[in-house]
């Protein structure tokens, strides 16, 4: 299978500062939730969409003194999907090419805001669960 990385775009990115009172003895939990989408064009099997959200928000519960949503599309020229094995290998390596553009989006969205920039963890492995058993077939190894 070969995959051709073709470009990225920002479909939204978007920040709201909270007027959140927090104690400075707290510590904040900010809990990132990502999602993930995959489309293909119609008319052209080869390119395929690769959309990845993180989104920060702040709930009566659980107050973050910010909302975040970032969504960035990754653009792939993808040879030869013979089955649904080496499509779950497309969408992890996508994924995986996708992701530090986004980490690198959240830390300037908020630089840009003048606050203290959040820099997403770096995650050598697979970002969603569900990705964890495939991952650890394709790659050889053991993510316990």
């Amino acid at each position: 299978m070969k995959i051709d990385f073709k470009g990225i775009t920002a479909e939204e990115l978007s920040f709201k500062l909270n007027r959140v009172k927090l104690n400075p003895e707290d510590k904040l939990d900010i809990k990132p939730q990502f999602s993930r989408q995959v489309r293909k064009v119609n008319g052209n099997e080869k390119l395929n969409f690769v959309s990845l959200s993180v989104k920060i928000e702040s709930t009566e519960a659980e107050p973050k003194p910010f909302d975040i949503l970032c969504t960035l599309v990754g653009i792939f020229e993808v040879e030869e999907i013979a089955n649904q094995n080496d499509e779950r290998k497309f969408v992890i390596e996508a994924t995986k090419l996708v992701y530090p553009y986004l980490r690198a989006a959240v830390t300037n969205l908020t630089a840009s805001a003048y606050i203290a920039p959040l820099n997403l963890p770096v995650i050598s492995g697979p970002i969603f669960p569900e990705d964890r058993d495939q991952y650890a077939f394709t790659a050889g190894s053991d993510l316990n």
